[in-house]
This record gives C-alpha cells, structure tokens and sequence, in this order.
C-alpha cells in the first residue's frame, strides 16, 4: 500500500514541507479526515521607525525656508515699496510671508511630504508611529509652534548663557518652544532622512508579503 505524498508530510516531523494543523483537539478516530493543514511561516520583527533627522541638516532646512519665503515676499511687494518707509515695509512683508510660509510648511509638505528647503536637504515629515504622511491639521500645529519656536531661539539662547555663566550649575529648565531637543514636535510628527524612510518603506513592504 502507497502512502501518499499528504501523509508523508504530516508525518516525517523532518520533511521540508512539514505543516501544523490548524486548530488542535480530541484524538480523532479511525477515517477521520482531520484538521485542514497550513504551512508554517516565521514571521519578521516589524520595522524600526525611522531615526530623526541630523541637527545641522534640519536647521540647514529651516534657514532655506526661511530664505525662500522672504525672497520671494520681497519680490511680491516690491512694486509697493518704492515710498514706503521701512516700517510700512516691514508691515506690506509681513502678510505675503506668513501666506507663503503655511503654503510650504503645510500645503506642500501635505502634498509631497516636505516643504521646498527639506526637499532641497533630503528631509521628509511623517507622523508618528507609522511613519506616514501627515494630515493637514497636524500640520497646521506644527506650522503655528514653529511661528513660536523660531523667533524666540535667540532669547532662549541668551537665558541659557546667563544661567550658565551666574553659576546656576546648568542652563536651566528646557523651555516648552525648543523644539531641537525632542525626538518629535507637540504635533506627533518627525523630520527623518529621505533615504531612511525609503529603508523603512521597503522593509515594510517585504514584511507585508
């Protein structure tokens, strides 16, 4: 009598192609057909989300934002300020900036992931912890505490320099606007290397096969 090529399997625990049932029970009786058999797989370790971004290379980013967005405010009001004064200036720069800058922090970065200056460096933003592309809320958030953030580095600089050099034995408590010091921003997002999150893109996909 011929064993078939099913039997074998389920009985040499050394065979190749060894399957393990899909549910166990009571011991079955004779010409019972027994429970259906799947092979075994082992599963992968999911990815690590990926690392933040280097301090230079995101402050680098920042600058060319920054840098973009009064370029090109400037050009839009300058038919305007022939003149003006310096303070009428400043006031006619100011709106066309804010605008151009919630364009790039969150319209653009909602569209392909980064604004102009971290595409430019290679930085991505993606929401934590699926390592996803952020929605437009979030990045609402985020653009109205880096209006926060930035402006104040300076002064946050100066208060730790004072503390440090009047012996308080540190610079004192992190104040809540510095974001260099978080692993993410209060919106839950993180600035990480392009090729980073197509490392983690890739392994994700093969983990999903």
């Amino acid at each position: 009598m011929t064993t078939s090529r099913g039997d074998r399997k389920g009985r040499d625990p050394h065979h190749p192609y060894r399957a393990t049932p899909l549910a166990t029970g009571p011991p079955l009786g004779h010409g019972h057909p027994g429970p259906p058999y799947v092979p075994v797989r082992t599963g992968r370790p999911a990815p690590r989300t990926p690392p933040r971004a280097g301090e230079m290379r995101r402050y680098l980013a920042v600058g060319l934002d920054c840098y973009l967005c009064l370029v090109t405010g400037g050009l839009l009001v300058r038919p305007y300020a022939g003149s003006a004064t310096v303070p009428q200036v400043v006031g006619l720069l100011i709106g066309p900036v804010l605008v151009l800058s919630f364009l790039n922090q969150v319209v653009l970065t909602a569209v392909v992931g980064a604004g102009a200056g971290k595409l430019i460096m290679g930085i991505r933003v993606v929401s934590l912890p699926d390592a996803g592309r952020p929605g437009p809320g979030r990045l609402t958030r985020r653009w109205l505490y880096g209006l926060c953030w930035l402006p104040l580095q300076p002064w946050y600089g100066l208060r730790a320099r004072l503390a440090g050099a009047g012996g308080a034995g540190g610079p004192g408590p992190r104040p809540v606007c510095e974001e260099a010091a978080a692993p993410t921003d209060p919106a839950g997002l993180r600035q990480v290397r392009r090729s980073d999150l197509a490392a983690h893109r890739r392994a994700v996909a093969a983990r999903a096969v």
